[in-house]
């Protein structure tokens, strides 16, 4: 049998024999029709029924996709996960299939979207290929998969976010009825469009982390916490020990991350550290053998395959896979590392986290914006051990002072298309590509630079133009990205570091994962899309360096999205004036200095003053959330996932259930309920919390059930229940139950625990609930009826007020 295979024609037939026999089923495609779908659908069904790994990527490029065939997709099996490529306009075009069991795989590749012609009878051309021809391919095509399924660009396909595509997909074809005509000629438009910017570029095989080592405080051979390390271990284990088993921690780029996550872990046994970058994999391994170095280290990505040792670095693309979750055991780990989580679709780390069974888990992230490490956040229940970013650190001299000098750009962004996450990149280029602007650049970085220049640009075609212009006038430039191949990053690195260059020209490259402590100049010639990218970016000069006295940031604010808030993110005083109207300029660090033109003060103070209300943000926020889970959230998930403060919204609308009302979220008869028991709501979300108790008596209340749960309730019935809860978990004890007076009832003695319940809870909100609740001879009962055809609709959102209310009452926030 030919390991290599033309095929032509009825791709269905190899396509259903592949899926009759493999664990592992990739499919990646520019579209998808629902003809396709109901040929494959039944086995696509057979194969999740016997557990197979299904992952089916379609794209929304010239909405040729149709929502019928994602709606088709979706309702085969819960199990098939189907995710949607946003395109925002750049070509989309793969179409493989690719496939694997425990003895072979097989990919195709070829011209055959998922439509019944072209896996029929229609012209297509394909290519078969066997594993065992090419085994190192495979690995590398199913990587690469998995990198482009989890991207930032892709959405998870549910009824949500079909919904959503519906609208855009309606709109498009109404405005483009000969959708055959303009394909063709925006096929030809193409050729003119710039390349798709790329974020990563190869390593030199022997290219190792810029961190200098011989920096860091060294006793007896072993490197040793340094800095803010040493505050953030300490927090750590501290943490672990009151008996949390997840954390999080947010510290500023430059402080050590990875090296604080090497001290932490010397704590533990076995060792799992997931990345989304293989790159980073590298350069974590080196700096946890530098604090570990009697371990063995491997890693695990989709090329190498050391899961023996014990620490183990693995790439999340990698490990989303079945199979390979599959080659460890679900307690195999004690400590398991999530570096930067925000750059992944969170299902495909839940899927690992769900395998998992860790003593702990502890997220790392520079990103200071809950809006950017939202996820990570979630995966440690809000559990922040230890917080500093940037402005803290330049305060207390573990950072270079910046000198901050905002550029007037005149680009007028309201007449760029915005594209969900990014600008337009056609449409940006145009503006970007002009003399007048490259002119006004090269004058600003003339006024203020130093020495060795970072410039972050948008797009590889404006990184080449700057370039250019800048060598047009005598400056040593090179303009480097994934495009280029005249000259590697290491070597670009040595000789700006060296003085050979004068400033480097880069798209993303550099926003993380490698540092030049030199660098004194980062100029920002790009809109801020992102605010944990930028974050990032300021980050790669602020590293202390041998005559370095600060780093100058050279940045064109335009009005562009973000542009009047990302000032915060240098301001002393943001958490102060949270709550405050603002103001235009923010406090710097007494070290430091921040220069506004004139021309961007005036811009800045009219855009905050034009800023979307604050209920429309919550409401945009909530629906974000709602398409991402499908569904909508309950109000823990609204803490946990949200962009907005959940917070916020009981503060706006008095209750998370309010907002739903107003947001016109809730069905005909929950709106009844809502308006008839509002004030039971608004009381459950608003009495005052010193201790954790009202809500462990409610939550025993609740324990029996939607029918009973009202009903009233003794001390005595709530005291098993109350202190079980109090005491199972050693951070609730030594939050709220250890006192002089309750550190006793450690051991349960229940007329002693009765007479507390009696005291503080039951007596205490009785007082305090304006007469819904009373507590009289030994009764603690609630004021008013529920119908019994309410009862389940009230007891739903009472039990999501509790839970959210206990959980955000023992998050440990050491540092926020």
């Amino acid at each position: 049998m030919s390991k290599v295979e033309f095929i032509k024609s009825h791709l269905v037939d190899k396509l259903k024999q592949q899926i009759e026999t493999s664990t592992t089923i990739c499919i990646l495609t520019s579209f998808v029709m629902k003809s396709g779908v109901e040929v494959l659908k039944e086995s696509l069904k057979k194969a999740a029924e016997r557990d197979a790994d299904i992952k089916i990527c379609a794209g929304d490029y010239l909405y040729v996709t149709q929502p019928e065939a994602l709606r088709g997709l979706i309702s085969i099996h819960p199990k098939i996960e189907v995710r949607l490529w946003r395109s925002n306009g750049v070509s989309f075009h793969p179409k493989a299939y690719l496939f694997e069991n425990e003895k072979d795989g097989y990919f195709i590749v070829g011209s055959s979207n998922l439509s019944r012609s072209a896996l029929t009878n229609g012209i297509e051309w394909n290519i078969g290929l066997h594993k065992c021809v090419e085994e190192e391919v495979f690995a590398e095509v199913i990587h690469e998969f998995s990198e482009l399924f989890y991207a930032e660009q892709t959405i998870q396909v549910n009824e949500e976010t079909i919904k959503d595509y519906e609208k855009q997909y309606a709109d498009y074809h109404q405005r483009h009825p000969n959708l055959v005509r303009q394909w063709a000629k925006l096929e030809e438009v193409e050729l003119m469009l710039p390349l798709e910017k790329q974020d990563s570029l190869p390593l030199e095989q022997n290219e190792a982390p810029q961190m200098i080592h011989e920096k860091m405080n060294v006793a007896y051979g072993t490197i040793q916490p340094r800095f803010a390390q040493v505050e953030a271990l300490e927090q750590l284990e501290t943490t672990y020990a009151e008996g949390y088993d997840r954390a999080m921690v947010v510290m500023a780029t430059g402080l050590g991350k990875t090296y604080l996550a090497a001290f932490f872990a010397r704590n533990f046994d076995r060792v799992l550290f997931i990345a989304h970058r293989e790159e980073i994999l590298h350069q974590a391994k080196q700096s946890f053998q530098c604090v570990l170095p009697n371990k063995t280290l491997g890693i695990y990505d989709g090329k190498t395959k050391e899961g023996q040792a014990d620490i183990v670095f693995a790439s999340i693309f990698t490990l989303s896979m079945k199979k390979h979750l599959g080659v460890f055991r679900n307690n195999e780990f004690d400590l398991i590392v999530i570096d930067e989580f925000h750059h992944a679709a969170a299902r495909s780390y839940q899927r690992v986290l769900d395998y998992f069974e860790p003593k702990f888990l502890l997220g790392i992230t520079a990103t200071p914006d809950r809006s950017d490490y939202k996820d990570v956040y979630a995966i440690c229940d809000g559990n922040v051990a230890y917080r500093i970013d940037f402005i803290e650190a330049v305060q207390r001299g573990w950072l270079a002072p910046f000198r901050y000098y905002g550029i007037y750009d005149d680009t007028d962004y309201t007449k760029i298309t915005w594209r969900g996450n990014r600008y337009d990149e056609a449409e940006l280029l145009q503006a970007q590509l002009r003399t007048e602007m490259a002119e006004n650049i090269l004058q600003a970085w003339e006024k203020h630079k130093q020495t060795k220049t970072l410039v972050f640009c948008s797009s590889i075609k404006q990184a080449d133009f700057l370039s250019q212009y800048f060598n047009q006038r005598n400056y040593r430039t090179i303009s480097l990205h994934s495009q280029q191949v005249n000259i590697t990053r290491q070597k670009a690195i040595e000789m700006l570091e060296k003085g050979e260059l004068d400033a480097i020209f880069t798209v993303d490259l550099f926003n993380e994962g490698v540092d030049i402590p030199a660098v004194d100049t980062l100029l920002f010639v790009r809109p801020t899309e992102s605010l944990s990218v930028f974050t990032q970016q300021v980050g790669r000069g602020l590293r202390l360096y041998e005559g370095k006295d600060y780093c100058v940031i050279i940045d064109l604010i335009g009005n562009y999205r973000n542009a009047d808030v990302k000032l915060k993110l240098f301001d002393t005083q943001r958490e102060t004036n949270k709550k405050a109207k603002g103001k235009t300029i923010p406090t710097a660090p007494d070290n430091c200095v921040i220069d506004l033109d004139m021309r961007v003060i005036d811009l800045l103070e009219e855009m905050r003053r034009k800023r979307q209300p604050r209920r429309e943000k919550l409401l945009w926020d909530y629906r974000e959330l709602k398409q991402e889970l499908g569904r909508r959230p309950t109000y823990l998930e609204l803490h946990l996932h949200g962009r907005s403060e959940s917070a916020e919204y009981k503060s706006e609308f008095k209750s998370y259930v309010g907002f739903l009302y107003w947001a016109g979220e809730l069905s005909e008869r929950e709106k009844e309920v809502f308006l008839k028991y509002e004030s039971w709501l608004v009381e459950v979300e608003r009495t005052v919390m010193t201790k954790s108790y009202k809500m462990v008596v409610l939550q025993a209340m609740l324990n029996r059930g939607p029918s009973r749960w009202h009903l009233p309730i003794t001390p005595e019935e709530a005291a098993p229940f109350f202190h079980r809860y109090l005491t199972e978990k050693e951070y609730r004890k030594r939050i709220d139950f250890s006192d002089g007076e309750t550190k006793r009832l450690w051991q349960y003695d229940e007329p002693k625990v009765s007479k507390l319940i009696a005291k503080m809870p039951m007596t205490k909100w009785s007082g305090s609930s304006k007469g819904l609740i009373s507590f009289e001879n030994n009764v603690f009962s609630l004021n008013f009826s529920i119908a019994q055809e309410d009862e389940e609709i009230l007891y739903k959102w009472t039990q999501e007020i509790c839970e959210y209310r206990l959980h955000v009452y023992f998050e440990r926030k050491s540092s926020m």
